[in-house]
């Protein structure tokens, strides 16, 4: 792979995906301290930089590779730029998914187009499914990450960023497999070496960060994680290969970080922002990269989540960050002995969201009540704050909900 595969690649997609903006950032900047901007590839067709790779695959084709049709497996944003990228170029297109994927994922991939066969019940099941298929049929198996058009698409991202920016400290970038830091990489440290890359991967699945550390292709097991679109076991052997040349250091987030600066983005930018794409800038947020007083980027890389993931991670992210607290609580049953903790909490500066008020509870006795609390709150100062006051008031917190 060459500089010169980039810049055919950015021509190739001159015109035909949208060069997303780059936004300064008050409230994260005066949060981590140094300049943030956000490269917004939340914003991109399909809601993810994946159609960048996608499309350069598929246009980089001959005429008899067009007409075999093109096959990839994805559980998600991979999928859908496939099947639009596909589509806009007159190529028929089939996407293996897992049996569980988002039905919304599943349900976009067909609207652009694409064959979707659900088969599996991971990625990898679903992947060697594709591959079967692509053996019987002779169809072109377009790879998440691990190949060099695939790269040098995801590598146009960094052509942007050095394009609009002449001042840059550096850029930090979220890793699963490998396909957008390794061809980001590749092109800004071509054209501007002093740049640091710094690649964030969730502590659930930190496949990139020990193949770094070690210098050494290595495959993790991966855990549950909010930024599944990251969960990658084993990164690409290309990709590998350009992130052991070019990216300086690779860190890991966990997964509360992830969650807050997804609650964050939706607070204070207003943006949608899966996890896998929200990594970067927790990472940023939590200090973990750069120094104070620099100007850095995170890469916000994806932006697809249904409802219910978002009020999930809402949620999650509330209650991680100290914004939730609900606790449970026995009381004398007795009039005005609710009424008296409702006021210490009111006192104490927290909203009351909801509150379960249960005489019945097997194990309290004939003048007892059990109640949960679940109140909105401005961090875990407060939380602490709060039952303190509690405690000092008499009350017995038996136990966080």
């Amino acid at each position: 792979m060459t500089f010169r595969d980039i810049e055919a690649a950015a021509e190739r997609l001159s015109g035909k995906i949208r060069r997303t903006p780059l936004e300064v950032s008050r409230s994260f900047s005066q949060l981590s301290e140094r300049e943030v901007l956000l490269k917004c590839e939340n914003l991109q067709l399909t809601g993810s930089f994946k159609v960048r790779g996608a499309f350069n695959k598929i246009l980089s084709l001959t005429n008899q590779e067009k007409e075999r049709g093109v096959i990839a497996a994805s559980a998600g944003n991979h999928a859908q730029g496939v099947a639009l990228a596909s589509a806009m170029a007159h190529v028929a297109s089939t996407i293996v998914m897992p049996k569980g994927a988002p039905i919304a994922k599943v349900e976009a991939t067909k609207a652009y187009g694409a064959s979707v066969i659900l088969h599996g019940h991971s990625y990898d099941e679903a992947y060697e499914y594709a591959r079967e298929i692509q053996k019987e049929k002779g169809s072109i198996f377009v790879h998440a990450f691990d190949d060099q058009a695939i790269i040098a698409g995801q590598a146009v991202v960094g052509l942007e960023i050095v394009e609009e920016l002449s001042q840059l400290d550096g850029i930090v970038v979220p890793v699963g497999g490998g396909g957008l830091i390794s061809g980001l990489a590749f092109a800004v440290k071509t054209l501007r070496p002093e740049v640091s890359i710094i690649g964030v991967q969730t502590e659930a699945a930190p496949a990139m960060v020990h193949s770094k550390k070690v210098q050494s292709h290595r495959t993790v097991q991966c855990q549950a994680t909010i930024a599944d679109g990251i969960a990658v076991a084993c990164p690409g052997s290309l990709n590998f290969e350009l992130v052991d040349r070019f990216v300086d250091d690779m860190v890991t987030v966990e997964e509360e970080m992830i969650a807050s600066a997804v609650v964050l983005l939706l607070e204070r930018a207003k943006m949608v922002v899966e996890g896998a794409g929200a990594a970067a800038l927790a990472a940023l947020v939590s200090k973990k990269v750069g120094n104070a007083g620099e100007r850095w980027v995170a890469v916000l890389s994806g932006g697809n989540m249904d409802i219910t993931s978002v009020a999930k991670i809402i949620e999650y992210g509330l209650v991680r960050s100290g914004r939730r607290w609900e606790f449970r609580i026995v009381l004398p049953d007795r009039p005005g002995a609710l009424q008296h903790l409702l006021a210490e909490v009111a006192h104490g500066g927290a909203n009351i969201i909801a509150v379960l008020h249960d005489r019945l509870r097997p194990g309290l006795s004939l003048s007892q009540a059990e109640v949960i609390v679940t109140l909105e709150t401005r961090d875990h100062d407060h939380i602490r704050e709060l039952r303190e006051r509690l405690l000092h008031k008499g009350y017995r917190i038996e136990r966080n909900v």
